[in-house]
């Protein structure tokens, strides 16, 4: 679908409530789309972005789990028992344990309240709590973390009456059949004539990296540049679009984090170093990641069809994101076989079977430094690399200026907000079986508008790495760095730089305060004792906040 066919057609009335879809990308890097600088072909998504708005400063958690929590609760992962993964286990504390049910209402749960039909297709990485518990009325999708694109063994339809679509053998590739499953969704609101909230989270373009060879193909000329001269070539592109603010510098090629995998930090290499062999493998694999990306934009063009068809696209707010950075793990060149560091150098006929059915690959921190361009640190961490995500909100004639790039910082607690403010939904009626906390975010719909929305400090914490971001100051710390705490100055260094801690010694020890402030309230505990206390069980007891 080209990029101007996201214009709508006529008809909806201004007391309509309006459908709310949330787009959500897994491990898809901040410039990995053309409309963010990359050189993946997604002209539905730059489409979007070119009559919508596009956030640069959009904060996820840096992890899938605890993103995906905030955006379905308007609450910090903690707060809700996602601190850390899906959840650790009872005898964790609260903020660890799981995916709590008694003190939050998620966004499907508070819109059907309000009359709306609530449908999800794709990942849902929650824990043991199915999306039918939690509001969703109609659900397909994959319920853990990543699996086989190729299996549809692995998928779900809930509840298990509902209508199963069927596919030959060797026709089914999830982000097709998650996109089949969103437009039968679309057409069952339509319908019902109901509102619609549609969460549509793809787990594309997640390892283990896995596309049609043909489409695969399409990008091998292009990744055999490498890394070095792609990174470069987003960086002029990102630079030309006016992506960042006061012209930062680009944060210099990374290193590999130390790991549980890998126990020295050392430098990626440059491209030129590696073998002709080598090269040819790991252009592959970022050809396959490509195609990925590629295949979700062209899908997600279905889903618009299918709106404009049955009379819903003007009256729809789209809003998309990825759940965090690029994912760096574990090494630069990725791994095969399964998660870790083993890895393989695929030469000859091998290349052409990496992909399909019955492969395990993913691309590794080389090519993730790229996705994070020009960011530092990737997916896991604190900074801006691990925590910004690519933003697009798309909402028909209600965005004054199409085409335009918002700079303000914003946070995944504010889609809750955004979607029970334009929905005009109260929070939280009907839920008096539990005590439901308020909601931490701020609603964007003013940002359609290209108005300010109400400046608030929002933090992040996630295996240690944590940060506090207060108007153009931003708190930093990361295992990777040593648990020390560092300062930037986000309006002039982005990419984060120019350390200024010993500058600015008072200002550090008032967002330090206000971090530790908020680790309390959010039931946030110090990671290494946490680790050390926890997962070596050696605290069989311990005492709830």
């Amino acid at each position: 679908m080209a990029a101007a066919a996201v214009a709508g057609c006529k008809g909806a009335s201004e007391e309509q409530k309006p459908n709310i879809i949330v787009i959500l990308a897994d491990d898809l890097g901040f410039s990995d789309l053309g409309c963010f600088g990359g050189e993946i072909n997604t002209p539905v998504l730059d489409g979007l972005a070119q009559d919508g708005v596009r956030f640069t400063q959009m904060y996820n958690s840096a992890r899938s789990c605890p993103s995906r929590a905030m955006i379905l609760t308007g609450l910090y992962p903690h707060q809700v028992g996602v601190g850390d993964m899906v959840g650790k286990g009872p005898e964790w504390p609260i903020g660890y344990r799981g995916f709590r049910s008694d003190n939050n209402v998620t966004i499907a749960e508070a819109l059907r309240e309000n009359g709306y039909y609530t449908a999800m297709a794709g990942k849902w990485h929650l824990g043991r709590t199915r999306p039918v518990d939690r509001g969703f009325e109609d659900y397909y999708g994959l319920l853990g973390g990543f699996d086989s694109f190729w299996n549809p063994n692995v998928y779900r339809r809930l509840p298990e009456s509902g209508h199963q679509r069927e596919y030959a053998e060797g026709e089914f590739y999830a982000t097709d059949v998650i996109t089949d499953y969103a437009i039968d969704f679309v057409r069952e609101g339509a319908r019902r004539d109901q509102p619609m909230f549609l969460y549509l989270a793809y787990n594309a373009p997640h390892f283990p990296l896995q596309a049609p060879k043909e489409r695969t193909d399409e990008y091998m000329e292009t990744y055999l540049e490498g890394w070095d001269a792609i990174r470069e070539k987003r960086w002029k592109r990102i630079q030309d679009m006016g992506l960042m603010k006061n012209d930062p510098v680009m944060s210099p090629r990374g290193e590999v984090p130390g790991s549980n995998f890998i126990n020295e930090p050392h430098p990626i290499p440059a491209w030129a170093e590696l073998t002709a062999d080598k090269q040819t493998d790991l252009a592959r694999r970022m050809a396959i990641f490509a195609a990925m990306v590629d295949i979700m934009d062209e899908n997600i063009g279905r889903l618009i069809d299918a709106l404009r068809e049955t009379g819903q696209l003007d009256n729809t707010l789209i809003l998309f994101m990825s759940d965090n950075g690029a994912c760096a793990e574990w090494h630069e060149y990725g791994f095969d076989y399964g998660t870790g560091v083993r890895y393989h150098i695929h030469t000859g006929e091998e290349l052409d079977g990496m992909g399909l059915p019955g492969t395990y690959h993913h691309y590794g921190t080389g090519w993730a430094n790229v996705g994070c361009t020009p960011l530092y640190l990737y997916k896991h961490f604190a900074h801006e690399g691990g925590i910004s995500t690519p933003g697009i909100m798309w909402w028909g004639d209600k965005v004054k200026k199409k085409g335009s790039i918002d700079h303000q910082a914003c946070h995944f607690t504010d889609i809750m907000a955004t979607c029970i403010d334009v929905s005009g939904s109260d929070y939280p009626l009907g839920f008096e079986d539990r005590e439901v906390l308020p909601m931490e975010g701020v609603s964007l719909a003013p940002m359609a508008k290209g108005k300010k929305i109400r400046k608030r400090p929002i933090y992040a914490e996630h295996e240690g790495n944590r940060m506090v971001r207060d108007g153009k100051w931003k708190l930093v710390a990361s295992h990777y760095t040593g648990h020390e705490w560092e300062l930037y100055d986000i309006d002039a260094d982005r990419t984060e730089q120019n350390n200024l801690a010993a500058k600015y010694p008072d200002r550090v020890q008032k967002m330090e305060k206000m971090y530790f402030e908020w680790a309390d309230r959010c039931n946030v505990l110090p990671y290494p004792q946490l680790v050390r206390d926890y997962g070596n069980r050696k605290m069989k007891i311990f005492r709830e906040k």
